[in-house]
């Protein structure tokens, strides 16, 4: 287990070490996070490193990185814990062909640890030998207001109740990486509690750091017309403007296929590790693609 940074410098460079290339701006939120035991809240467009920042924290600290992956329906059981009812219908039925089973013995041993299901956040309200983990709650806009008052206070408090053992509080305070896509607005209530920060897509030179950082075998000619012409798509009027996960995956495509140089053809052949919606591949279609690249090259010029 690794000890929480006493530095901005410190968390830029843990963070570096994980593959994760952030801002200053981000590194001084998360340095806060930690230092104050706080939520952090990080909200921005999908593909933009929101979740990768929780895996980076998690793997740099040495801790154990607990997800919540939120979706419309998810109640406050769910998220928290379930009992094993197939277990519990098995000890039922070998107790009653055994016969004379105290009744209220059985339904104190069904209602037991035995016979718990933990889910993430009850997971994360447990005591761990390296330290307490990491929470990551994920798409929280997915969920509904419901859910949110729930979660404001078990966040609040670090705690859940469950009415067959009580109430279970954790030891130490998980460290806790809220994210939204904005997908719809997430209640003031809940942002109060935390720290916050906007994610946005990484300016050309921190888009460049990040591919060398995640994809170094691929050149550095080649990384530049990539981000060159993935930013440039990000100002066209696309259903879904890819991300910087989707940068990373078509720079390992394009290396994968031997490719040195982009140019339409090869563009036409790998559209899918960048766009995934076919209308915002349709728009790519003949000479659009070609245009695209001519003003994403012809904008490297000077930089070259």
């Amino acid at each position: 287990m690794a000890h929480i940074p006493e530095s901005i410098d410190a968390v830029e460079e843990m963070l570096a070490g994980e593959g994760y290339v952030c801002g200053r701006a981000l590194a001084t939120v998360v340095f806060l996070s930690l230092k104050l035991g706080r939520p952090l809240f990080l909200e921005g467009e999908p593909g933009t490193g929101k979740t990768e920042i929780a895996k980076a924290m998690a793997a740099g600290l040495g801790r154990r990185l607990i997800r919540l992956q939120c979706y419309e329906g998810l109640d406050a059981s769910s998220a928290v814990y379930e009992w094993n009812f197939p277990a519990q219908m098995v000890a039922i039925r070998t107790a009653e062909a055994s016969g004379g089973a105290d009744r209220s013995a059985l339904q104190a041993e069904l209602f037991s640890q035995d016979y718990l299901t933990e889910r993430p956040l009850l997971e994360a309200m447990r005591a761990d030998e390296n330290g307490a983990p990491v929470l990551l709650i994920d798409e929280l806009d997915r969920t509904d207001e419901p859910f949110e008052a729930f979660l404001l206070e078990a966040l609040s408090d670090f705690q859940v109740t469950i009415p067959e053992l009580g109430t279970i509080k954790a030891p130490e305070p998980p460290i806790v990486i809220l994210t939204s896509n904005r997908t719809r607005e997430v209640h003031d209530a809940l942002k109060r509690r935390c720290l916050y920060h906007w994610v946005d897509y990484p300016a050309f030179p921190r888009e460049l750091e990040i591919l060398q950082a995640r994809v170094p075998e691929a050149a550095e000619a080649l990384s530049r017309e990539i981000i060159a012409f993935v930013q440039a798509l990000r100002t066209e009027d696309l259903f879904k403007k890819p991300g910087v996960a989707e940068t990373i995956d078509w720079a390992k495509c394009l290396l994968a296929l031997d490719v040195v140089e982009v140019s339409p053809e090869v563009i036409a052949d790998t559209l899918g590790a960048i766009l995934k919606y076919q209308d915002d591949i349709q728009k790519l279609q003949g000479s659009e693609a070609k245009r695209i690249l001519d003003d994403a090259k012809a904008a490297l010029e000077p930089a070259e």
